[in-house]
């Protein structure tokens, strides 16, 4: 049977005081025996658990008309004796009572509810007769199962007088006195998956306003009929859609989740910020986050679950791992004895008892707003880090906590309704004011996290990162380090789960700093050790129009020279903003969706109508809601999926949840869709195979399944991550290679293959734990000595702000002065002794000569390094003793690095030139032999190739070539460019897996990563201001939205992989877009609905893109190139030229050139380009040779100008042709990759991109003349 959707209520239970001794009591009572009335154990006198209805037949394939998880059940039997006494009436009567609650049947209840302890949760301080009327008490439950998964339950203690509870006893006609009345609570828990604490507080109110007139042989059926109606209610999906339903007197919401990920928020979240000072909330929250064992305390139980439960939000994503009861009865206290991390409450009345008899606990009293341990008054452990702390505090010193100043200004409501939404609005707004300013205080904490993950091996290096936090703040970080709560926020991180940190994280990081982390080595930029402040953040639509007005950067400078300090002013008051400006995200409107009036709950027949009720009315709210509102269209058709699926519509409910695919596939519910096709009976499902779209929603989830297999016996385990740690035993090159990579050190291979023969020079290939942890801690020691270098402003003003200083040698004689020479990444200069100045030694692009000399000193001749240095007469020289040898080498490759870099436009040599240099120093400083320099020269790579190979690069591929982005910069090994688009002011690279990296086309810097399906992608279009379209190799087209840089929508209508993507308008002047899969399938798509308006199929052999052009499409195979109408007919096909015919040769791109009337053709394994008319194309009407070319990979059209890209015949390098479209001659051969160019586009026509297969890896961006 399919696993039913949760629904709200799990189940309903009533609990109270035996009936047999409440009558013994009450009799005493009224004889007035009692000198105090006693506390009474409870029990369980009702269970009400869906499903309430089902349908006659005992079909084994319905499905009971509820929303409900359970479907396996248990019986719960009352502890009753059966065989009771008769009993006798006051008026002479025996009878066998029956009790209320039929205690001789079993109560049927959900598998995994424990209704044992239950009573006493209920009645945590015992249940208490009384003698008079008390006010009706609510409190919240939190009960955790033994995988950690939480279920929520909310209780109402309400009196009852028990003459009202004891049938017969009122028949005889007594006057009763005050004296005699006696009142009895019962307790009404209703149990839900989910923490919806207000909503289900205003059911139970509404339930209580039904049971204080009713009769007690009615409650029963009062409770049943109002859980029933509970279980007819769906929740609503994660998004921006509520679920509102009327419970007789007041409006019930059900508020939803942000996303998939994030929790149910139903709380106030500001309640915690009443009960404590700041600093002391900031203090729990350490404790937390620090896994001590805490107890709360407060006076009323209802404070305590709601604190605890808001306390746990502020700390999201992370996420308590330990066992957490808010909770504990009188006769629950011995769990305080558990010696692991806890969360506990308890009432105020045991704090004594408990601070006395336990040991190790943080007590935090909730109605006092103190915090203590169990051993002193203070609290001795780490506290939150200074600058996070600062900054939480200053932003919640700014929150409007109190509704009363909100209404000031209003008139007195009449309306109850509209009061508690103008109240629950206000409620909203401060909720999310204190979710962006707690989520900010997480990621001040764990920023940079992600810096110090290897994805590949999954280690996390925890000592590095340490290293990088403030020494006061040391101890804080050991502790929580070592926490589940962090190694489950770890796990999340190298899974590249995109959750509030990660967004937060990324759009309030220092964009300088982005970089610099990303281009060098890990060390802090001047400007950062100069500077404090918030961090600039502009939201997604700001970033989106500035990228839009954006224009191209001016090439003719190095990128890297154009970086300009990011403004940090601290703002002047923060009491004059908002408390969480600079973190919000734009607020989306909240539709809500009201359900139907419930019917008679216990009616099957009006149960199914209910449900058509819904169905029919969200089937209007669809085609209420336009095209382009998908998010919200999704939220319509899961709500209605869910619907479907009760009332056993099981094909309509697989059709809303495919519909998902095309609106929001992040809410794709797999489970429940793979439960319900599993549950399919043979008819329907042969109804399914007929409807293409479930078909192809069936198959895609075979293999997904099969996919999870795979991935299951290939034990691809996303749940460790191991610390890394030294090695204990020799190391051959390829244990080497990993733990240099695990390290964070180096990840290119190449660079660690010459490493592992610098430390091996001399002796066998391996390199042994020693060896490595004194190279290693050289390597950190010389990286905390650059980041403990603080130069004076008037150093600084000399430098650029990107800059960082690297390595400082000794003190040293120079022939400008005394001082120490520092190297940062663009030069070196004198740090000079006494009062510290700047003395300018060379940039090194300027230097001419670098060499070791002598100089005399008194009898002796001590090395010195001497450079000469452009446009200078006289050399600068150091007696640097036993460094020169080291810093000549250090030097040559960082010179050499700068002239490679200059000379291909490609920073990325600077870095691993830079890289190069610091290995030196460390393997230097852990040979310590004679060999050390010789080891060293081994890591000198740019320096030898400028020594072996002329670097020349040709004239004209420098004049053109402006810049090189290496998207493979974090990578093991190089990965190949497989396609390139150019939207206004971004740069789309999309490289193996379906991973998709954004450039800012103003600075040509990384902005933002993610992930497309699994497979490759082909091609990639932008279709509107918003879209962008990418199909895969997997036959699925990707839809990412650039405003919020997500991908969750999916055309799924391909069987085979989708090679190409155009846009054209129809005749109807509305935007169309043309897909087409690898065996000939073209699809005509509705960019607004998303709606395939036509589709055909060619016959060629691999269909690899397609063009409009004037009325009809152009599609290129393998084999052919069609023309072909838009209704799918063949106008004329166009064959391979004839001497290409039954060779290898085929065709690989085409172009259309309409104004000229021409089409332009290339083949893979062809050196030359066809140009054909296209109203004569049966040969080609002129043929461009391309020399040293063996064949052409992608055509582009810029300006007058038609660039094609290839792989050279002598080198197998990547070449770029420039052809004139007026003479058919080749303008320029460009040589900028190392492996074939795969992949062209053109930016504004004023730049061209080029990307490279594997052995490069690179994108060149050109100038178009």
């Amino acid at each position: 049977m399919a696993e039913l959707p949760s629904g709200l209520l799990e189940a309903c239970v009533v609990v109270g005081a035996p009936s047999d001794k409440l009558r013994d009591i009450y009799q005493l009572h009224q004889q007035s025996k009692l000198d105090e009335l006693p506390l009474l154990e409870s029990e369980v006198l009702q269970v009400h658990a869906p499903p309430f209805v089902s349908k006659e037949t005992n079909s084994s394939q319905s499905i009971g008309p509820a929303f409900s998880r359970v479907q396996r059940r248990r019986s719960f039997i009352k502890k009753k004796r059966r065989d009771r006494a008769p009993e006798v009436l006051p008026n002479g009567e025996t009878t066998n009572r029956t009790e209320a609650s039929s205690a001789t049947e079993d109560i049927s209840v959900p598998k995994d509810l424990d209704l044992i302890a239950l009573p006493q949760l209920c009645f945590p301080g015992g249940l208490q007769l009384a003698s008079e009327q008390r006010e009706d008490s609510y409190h919240f439950l939190v009960f955790t199962d033994l995988f950690g998964n939480r279920t929520h339950g909310v209780v109402v203690q309400y009196y009852r007088a028990v003459q009202a509870c004891q049938d017969g006893v009122v028949q005889n006609g007594h006057r009763w006195n005050s004296k005699s009345r006696l009142y009895t609570p019962f307790a009404v828990c209703v149990i839900s998956k989910f923490p919806y604490y207000n909503a289900l507080r205003d059911c139970l109110s509404c339930l209580l306003v039904q049971l204080r007139p009713a009769r007690q042989t009615d409650i029963e059926e009062t409770i049943k009929e109002f859980s029933a109606k509970l279980s007819l209610v769906p929740l609503p999906p994660p998004g921006r859609l509520h679920v509102c339903f009327s419970l007789r007197p007041i409006q019930v919401v059900l508020p939803s989740r942000e996303d998939p990920d994030s929790p149910v928020i139903d709380i106030d979240l500001h309640l915690p910020f009443l009960c404590f000072t700041h600093a002391t909330l900031l203090q729990v929250l350490s404790c937390l986050l620090q896994e001590q064992r805490l107890v709360f305390f407060s006076a009323d139980w209802a404070r305590l679950t709601l604190v605890a439960e808001s306390l746990l939000l502020y700390l999201q994503p992370l996420s308590w791992q330990q066992p957490y009861v808010p909770v504990l009865s009188r006769g629950m206290l011995d769990f305080l004895m558990a010696p692991t991390a806890f969360l506990m409450g308890c009432h105020i009345s045991h704090f004594e008892e408990v601070a006395a008899e336990t040991e190790e606990l943080i007590l935090v009293n909730i109605d006092d707003g103190i915090i203590q341990s169990s051993w002193s008054e203070t609290i001795d452990l780490p506290a939150i880090p200074l600058a996070a702390a600062e900054s939480f505090m200053s932003r919640a010193e700014c929150l409007q906590l109190h509704y009363d100043l909100e209404l000031c200004h209003l008139g007195v409501g009449t309306d109850a309704n509209a009061m508690r939404c103008h109240r629950r609005d206000w409620q909203t707004r401060l909720n999310t004011q204190i979710r962006n300013i707690t989520l900010e205080l997480v990621v001040n904490i764990f920023r940079g996290v992600q810096d110090f993950l290897n994805h590949e091996h999954r280690v996390f290096n925890s000592e590095e990162f340490l290293r990088t936090r403030e020494p006061a703040d040391q101890a804080f970080y050991k502790k929580v380090l070592d926490t589940h709560i962090f190694h489950s926020f770890l796990r999340d991180r190298l899974n590249r789960k995109r959750d509030t940190f990660s967004c937060m994280e990324h759009n309030t990081r220092n964009h300088a700093h982005r970089n610099a982390m990303t281009e060098f080595p890990r060390r802090p930029l001047m400007s950062e050790l100069s500077r404090t402040g918030y961090r600039s953040y502009t939201s997604p639509h700001d970033r989106l129009s500035k990228r839009l007005g954006a224009s191209l950067p001016n090439l003719d400078q190095s990128a890297n020279d154009t970086l300009t300090a990011i403004s940090s002013s601290r703002p002047a008051s923060l009491r004059k903003m908002t408390p969480d400006i600079g973190l919000k995200s734009p607020q989306k409107v909240v539709k809500v969706f009201r359900l139907p009036e419930f019917p008679p709950p216990l009616a099957y027949h009006y149960v199914q109508n209910y449900y058509s009720d819904m169905v029919a009315s969200l089937g209007k709210a669809i085609n209420a809601t336009p095209p382009d509102e998908s998010a919200l269209l999704a939220r319509y058709h899961y709500l209605r999926g869910l619907v479907n699926t009760v009332s056993n519509r099981r094909l309509d409910a697989l059709e809303d949840f495919q519909s998902l695919y095309k609106t929001d596939s992040d809410i794709f519910p797999s489970q429940m869709v793979k439960s319900l096709v599993e549950s399919l009976p043979e008819a329907e499902r042969l109804q399914a195979d007929r409807r293409p779209e479930l078909k192809r929603l069936i198959s895609r989830l075979k293999r997904d399944q099969e996919r999870e297999r795979a991935r299951h016996d290939n034990g691809h385990e996303e749940g460790a991550v191991k610390r890394f740690q030294l090695p204990k035993k020799y190391m051959q090159l390829e244990e080497f290679v990993k733990c240099i990579q695990e390290s964070g050190i180096v990840k290119d291979q190449g660079t660690i293959h010459r490493l592992f023969d610098a430390l091996t020079v001399g002796h066998q290939k391996q390199v042994g734990p020693e060896l490595f942890r004194v190279f290693y801690t050289i390597w950190k020691e010389t990286e905390a000595e650059a980041q403990e270098v603080c130069l004076p402003a008037s150093v600084l003003e000399h430098i650029e702000p990107s800059e960082c200083v690297f390595k400082l040698s000794s003190s040293v004689k120079t022939s400008r002065g005394v001082g120490k020479i520092a190297m940062t990444q663009r030069r070196l200069f004198l740090l000079t002794d006494g009062r510290p100045g700047y003395v300018e030694v060379a940039q090194y692009r300027d230097l001419e000569e670098v060499k070791v000399s002598s100089a005399p000193f008194l009898l002796l001749r001590i090395s010195s390094l001497k450079l000469r240095v452009r446009g200078r007469k006289e050399a600068f020289e150091a007696n640097l003793k036993t460094e020169t040898e080291l810093w000549n080498l250090m030097v040559k490759e960082m010179w050499a690095g700068r002239n490679m870099a200059d000379q291909h436009k490609d920073p990325q040599y600077m870095q691993q030139a830079l890289t190069n240099a610091l290995l030196m120093d460390a393997v230097v400083g852990s040979l310590q032999s004679s060999k050390a320099i010789y080891a060293a020269s081994k890591l000198a790579h740019f320096d030898r190739i400028k020594m072996e190979v002329p670097m020349m690069v040709p004239k004209t591929t420098a004049e053109t070539l402006k810049h090189k982005i290496n998207p493979s910069l974090e990578l093991a090994a190089p990965q190949a460019v497989d396609v390139l688009l150019y939207t206004p002011g971004q740069l789309w690279v999309s490289v193996s897996g379906g991973k998709v990296m954004v450039f800012d086309a103003s600075s040509w810097s990384l902005t933002h990563t993610c992930h497309v399906g699994n497979a490759r992608l082909n091609c990639m279009l932008g279709v509107d201001n918003d879209q962008v379209w990418m199909g895969s190799e997997d036959s699925v087209i990707y839809i990412i939205s650039m405003v919020a840089m997500v991908c969750n929508r999916q055309l799924t209508e391909h069987r085979a992989e989708v090679t190409g993507l155009a846009l054209d308008i129809d005749k109807y002047s509305q935007k169309v877009a043309y897909s087409c899969s690898a065996e000939g399938s073209v699809m005509v798509w509705d960019v607004s609905t998303l709606q395939v308006k036509r589709h055909f199929r060619l016959s060629c052999d691999r269909l690899q893109s397609v063009s409009s052009c004037n009325g009809t499409l152009w599609c290129c195979s393998r084999d052919g190139i069609m023309e072909v109408w838009r209704n799918g007919s063949v106008k004329h096909r166009l064959n391979l030229p004839e001497q290409h015919r039954g060779s290898t040769a085929m065709f690989s791109s085409m172009l259309l050139l309409p104004e000229r009337e021409e089409l332009w053709s290339v083949c893979v394994d062809s050196g030359e380009v066809c140009i054909w008319k296209i109203k004569d194309t049966n040969k080609p009407l002129h043929r461009v040779a391309l020399q040293d070319c063996t064949g052409c990979y992608c055509m582009i059209k810029v300006k007058k100008q038609v660039w094609v890209g290839g792989v050279g015949r002598s080198s197998t390098k990547g070449k770029i042709y420039i052809l004139d479209t007026e003479c058919h001659q080749v303008l320029k051969e460009l040589h900028g990759h190392n492996d074939k160019v795969t992949a062209l586009c053109s930016a504004e026509d004023r730049y061209v991109l080029s990307g490279a297969g594997k052995q490069d890896g690179k994108i060149a961006i050109w100038k178009v003349e």
